[in-house]
């Protein structure tokens, strides 16, 4: 045998044993007897077609074969078709099962849509089984007496199905609750009637309905604790104190700014003044000099004048008055 025939005896099997597994690898033929012994009627070109638009077999027909035992009518096309728009299979198919052994009314396209909108559609069901508690943060509320209050509810909730798709989440029925715990501490006339009976609150919020454009349906609200807060009625008013004397301080040292700009204004009026009469004093001896040279003034008026003055000055000396400058001469004249 020359070396060109034991080349090809030997590269031949090789190749067939190549193409074998390539060909196993792209056909799964395993996943197909699997189907067939499970009663799923599934054809190979089915599945050869899935790898060629991209779709694991298994992810296609292992939530068949479970579907199929659980006594589910579902096919490969719609499954087929809900995983290339972006779902979880396998968790729809749980759901489908969960929700016929609960006795639920879950069709397959609900599912769907419900998986598709993000929501956990196993967990809904298994929800509406078994109702799930929510527990709300501290809610603080202040009743007509001023004393505040601080509640934590716990809200039975159970998933409805019918409004999953399109419903609020457990955000709103918190947001809501609160609101009602906060209106009823705040329609109560005291803080001891609500500590008296705490039901009040539960009644009340239930009996308003908070689950309506919600995904569950709420079963009981019950208050876990309800404590004492602050006064804040107390502090509201001390505050309001507060506030006013600051107000009262300021416009008492807005009249004060005002007298003492008064005062400034009347000091400077008082030395203008004064600054008139010494400047007239002052033209006063020019004035008598001015009226002897004139002749206008003899020298017994003169002297008789200044006897007057000085007769004036002792009176408002005994009668102790002081002397007010710039007096003029016939003020003292008129005097005597």
């Amino acid at each position: 045998m020359t070396g060109a025939g034991a080349f090809s005896v030997l590269f031949l099997p090789i190749l067939i044993i190549v193409l074998l597994l390539v060909l196993l690898n792209f056909v799964p033929v395993g996943l197909w007897i699997s189907a067939l012994a499970s009663g799923v009627q599934v054809g190979i070109v089915t599945l050869i077609g899935m790898r060629l638009r991209r779709v694991p077999p298994t992810k296609i027909i292992l939530p068949l074969i479970k579907a199929v035992k659980a006594g589910l009518s579902v096919s490969v096309d719609k499954l087929e078709a809900h995983f290339l728009a972006g779902g979880n299979v396998d968790r729809v198919i749980d759901a489908l099962i969960a929700a016929q052994r609960a006795e639920i009314g879950l069709s397959f396209e609900r599912s769907a849509a419900i998986d598709l909108a993000g929501r956990n559609v196993l967990e809904a069901v298994q929800m509406s089984v078994n109702p799930k508690v929510i527990e709300t943060p501290i809610v603080a509320a202040v009743a007509k007496d001023g004393i505040e209050l601080k509640a934590k509810a716990r809200v039975t909730v159970r998933a409805n199905i019918k409004r999953l798709v399109g419903g609020a989440g457990e955000a709103t029925i918190i947001a809501r609750v609160g609101e009602g715990i906060v209106t009823t501490v705040g329609s109560a006339e005291s803080h001891k009637e609500v500590l008296e009976n705490p039901d009040k609150i539960s009644r009340t919020v239930l009996n308003k309905g908070l689950d309506a454009g919600t995904a569950f349906e709420i079963l009981s609200i019950d208050i876990a604790d309800v404590d004492v807060g602050r006064n804040i009625g107390a502090r509201l008013q001390m505050d309001q104190a507060e506030a006013d004397k600051n107000i009262a301080q300021a416009k008492a040292a807005e009249r004060r700014f005002a007298a003492l700009a008064l005062e400034q204004e009347m000091k400077a009026m008082v030395q203008e003044m004064r600054a008139k009469v010494v400047e007239a004093e002052v033209q006063v001896p020019l004035a008598l000099s001015e009226a002897l040279r004139g002749g206008k003034l003899g020298a017994i008026d003169y002297y008789q004048l200044q006897n007057l003055l000085a007769d004036t000055r002792m009176r408002e000396t005994i009668a102790g008055t002081p002397e007010m400058p710039g007096m003029p001469e016939d003020a003292g004249e008129g005097k005597k």
